[in-house]
């Protein structure tokens, strides 16, 4: 995967509105879990983009995605709950664009993508 071109705007919102006061790994999860949390209007319909083996959902599954799960879970990376076969799943939000979402769910969606993709880590 080739890693997108550097987006300054995103950057700096990152930097400045989400990642601001954390310092290490488990401060930037803790920050990226509540923007999320924040930014997220759940319930919304998404569709697996990419599959994975610690996943059960296939390329091009919709889904409807219900919220967060615990801190916790997201200590390395951003999951998200899910609908799935009459119960609730976590899935990585990688995995997922969202279908119809409003601007702040798709902008929330992009910037977590775009902080993997340039390889940041938790």
């Amino acid at each position: 995967m080739t890693r997108p071109d550097k987006d300054a705007e995103r950057e700096e919102r990152i930097s400045q509105e989400i990642t601001v006061d954390a310092y290490g790994p488990e401060e930037q999860a803790i920050s990226w879990y509540y923007y999320l949390a924040d930014k997220l209007a759940v319930p919304f319909t998404a569709r697996c983009i990419t599959e994975r083996p610690t996943s059960p959902l296939k390329s091009g599954e919709k889904v409807k995605v219900v919220g967060m799960p615990s801190e916790e879970v997201c200590e390395h990376e951003m999951f998200v709950l899910i609908e799935w076969q009459s119960r609730q799943l976590a899935v990585p939000l990688m995995q997922l664009e969202g279908l119809q979402v409003d601007q702040e769910t798709e902008q929330a969606i992009a910037d977590w993508r775009y902080w993997v993709d340039r390889g940041y880590q938790l």
